[in-house]
């Protein structure tokens, strides 16, 4: 292809040839090639395809420090815009000034410095009409680098204003590094925690100092601990030091410093404030901790304002990190302390547990004591208590042999018959309560065991349903079964049997004359499941609170006149998780029955 360079907007031959006519590319020559790792990064932004690809010919096989040209293009403001908010590593922008319209590129130069903050990427400004943007007022508004007309910028100077350019990118780079590098060591500085971590922080950030200011600098930091603290003479110590005082750190003794430098920094230490000389520097930080510093800064220039101002900034920085060892220190003093209260005071709580476990054997036997003599003294009521139903049975029986006696005696006969009654349903209240006391006893026992055996379930509930069916008969109840096949858990038949006994009585107790009552067996969920369903009173949502406590008595009242002890329920769940199970209800609500069941685990039925 041929390329016009005569044209306004057009690329002066870049090879320095004597053809003012054409500038002959062969496209094949220079087809672009893919950004090597590391290349440098540059943008031409030009409306002019020819200008594009005459930089590229141009700049083909350039390099520099090893690294080759990564080229980007934009042929337009707005689609520079784009550009350069998505590539932040650009070093190098060829930008054109007249565009979409006359100052397109100085807009774009505000957008790159104001609004993308870039200030380190190098803006070479190329115009091919001078008189629309005048260098010496381009140079003076916008903050550009170099400013060349398109007819003077040939291929040799295009190398040279690239070069030129990429060494001070590189170089502002370096600085914004290591700015950058100091404001993350000085952030750091309040995380500190040691001496060993403070000194290498404090070591870095002389070296940055020496960086940054672009001086030969060398330092010491000197601590003088608060009284309370210090156990040397005066309290002095050499935190970090750099360059030629670098030995100071971990010498012994580390104090006095040699006499070039001691007397500034006792002065320091007495005046209590900064102290900038031609050479030699000393900054003055009092700690919250009230501990002091000391830092002297050997330079071989005087320092400007700003340099002192940068390193006030510093050592005020840095007195938190020193706050930060310091206290730390004390935290370690005191945990020391801590530790030791901690080793006492666990030998006395291991002293007091001791005692507690005497203690609780001495409950338990004392626990045990009392379940024996309860059951004993339960025992030995019940004996003749069933002396004086069977007795009372049979003067009932005595009362009525005779009918033929006269009507006298048949009034006396009737009075006795009334009290007999009385002291028969008296004795059966108190075998009742005699019984529920001794379940009771069984509760309380902490080493309760159990006697393992295979019981099956649906057996278990058709006798207990048989015992408790002349109950229900009396009061007109249906008492039925709903069994599936046999159902073996391992465990205490005797309490099992009680547990049962105590739902179905208490379904026949609360459930109205006339009522339906249903004891089922089941396997459900991997579960068995054993429930009596009564159509009784129901539940009030005030029972809730109160199912399976002991002591406790439901909303419903005996519907026979029976009576309770309200142990009934506390009994059913402490045998249901003694075989590993729970014990549940369930309820529409008042007036519409309720269903009291135990569910033993299946998985756990043969580990009890």
């Amino acid at each position: 292809m041929r390329v016009a360079s005569k044209s306004a907007k057009g690329l002066h031959a870049m090879n320095d040839a004597t053809d003012d006519d054409w500038l002959e590319l062969i496209p094949d020559e220079v087809a672009e090639t893919p950004a090597r790792a590391g290349a440098w990064t540059i943008a031409v932004i030009d409306d002019d395809p020819a200008v594009h690809e005459g930089t590229r010919y141009a700049l083909a096989g350039y390099s520099l420090d090893g690294r080759g040209l990564d080229i980007l293009s934009a042929h337009s403001a707005q689609e520079a815009r784009a550009l350069l908010a998505e590539r932040r590593d650009v070093a190098i922008v060829l930008l054109d000034v007249v565009m979409e319209t006359d100052d397109a590129g100085l807009r774009l130069v505000d957008y790159i410095r104001r609004e993308l903050r870039e200030e380190t990427v190098r803006i070479i400004l190329r115009t091919g009409q001078p008189g629309q943007a005048p260098e010496r007022r381009v140079i003076v508004d916008y903050d550009i680098n170099d400013y060349k007309a398109k007819t003077e910028l040939t291929a040799d100077k295009l190398f040279t204003s690239l070069t030129a350019a990429l060494r001070a990118y590189q170089q502002l780079r370096r600085l914004d590094e290591t700015r950058r590098g100091l404001e993350i060591i000085i952030d750091a500085a309040p995380m500190l925690l040691d001496h060993k971590s403070m000194q290498r922080l404090a070591e870095g950030v002389l070296t940055q100092v020496a960086s940054l200011l672009n001086v030969d600098c060398a330092g010491i930091l000197v601590l003088r601990e608060d009284e309370r603290d210090h156990k040397r003479e005066g309290g002095f110590s050499v935190l970090a030091g750099s360059g030629l005082y670098g030995g100071y750190v971990g010498r012994d003794p580390g104090w006095p410093l040699d006499p070039g430098i001691q007397p500034l920094v006792e002065q320091a230490f007495a005046a209590r404030r900064h102290s900038f000389g031609d050479g030699l520097s000393t900054l003055y930080v009092q700690t919250a901790s009230g501990s002091e510093i000391v830092a002297l800064i050997d330079t071989d220039r005087p320092l400007s304002d700003t340099d002192r101002a940068l390193i006030t900034l510093l050592a005020g920085r840095l007195s938190v990190a020193f706050d930060n060892v310091i206290l730390y220190e004390r935290l370690q003093r005191a945990n020391v302390t801590l530790e030791q209260r901690v080793v006492e005071r666990t030998a006395e709580l291991i002293r007091a547990n001791r005692r507690l476990d005497m203690q609780r054997s001495d409950l338990r036997r004392a626990n045990s004591l009392k379940t024996e003599i309860l059951g004993t003294i339960a025992h030995d009521l019940k004996n003749p208590l069933s002396v004086i139903l069977g007795r009372s049975e049979m003067l009932t029986d005595l009362i009525g042999l005779d009918p033929g006696e006269p009507s006298g005696s048949e009034q006396a006969r009737a009075a006795m018959r009334t009290q007999v009654d009385h002291i028969r349903t008296s004795a059966t209240r108190l075998i009742d309560m005699i019984d529920s006391l001794m379940a009771d006893a069984m509760n309380d026992a902490l080493d309760i065991t159990l006697r393992r055996e295979p019981v099956d379930l649906a057996g278990l509930a058709r006798e207990v349903c048989e015992a408790n069916r002349p109950l229900a008969d009396s009061k007109g109840q249906s008492l039925t079964l709903d069994l599936a096949a046999p159902l073996h858990l391992c465990g205490d038949a005797e309490r099992l049997r009680e547990a049962f006994d105590n739902l179905v009585s208490n379904a026949i107790k609360y459930s109205y004359p006339g009522g339906a009552i249903t004891v089922s067996v089941r396997e459900e969920g991997g579960d068995y499941v054993c429930a009596v369903a009564d159509q009784g009173p129901g539940l009030s949502p005030e029972d809730a609170g109160r199912l399976f406590g002991r002591y406790q008595r439901l909303s419903a009242k005996p519907t026979g006149g029976e009576g309770s002890t309200g142990l009934g329920l506390s009994i059913v769940k402490r045998i249901a998780e003694l075989h590993g199970g729970r014990a549940e209800a369930f309820s529409d609500g008042p007036g519409r029955g309720a269903v009291f069941s135990m569910r033993f685990p299946k998985e756990t039925v043969g580990l009890v």
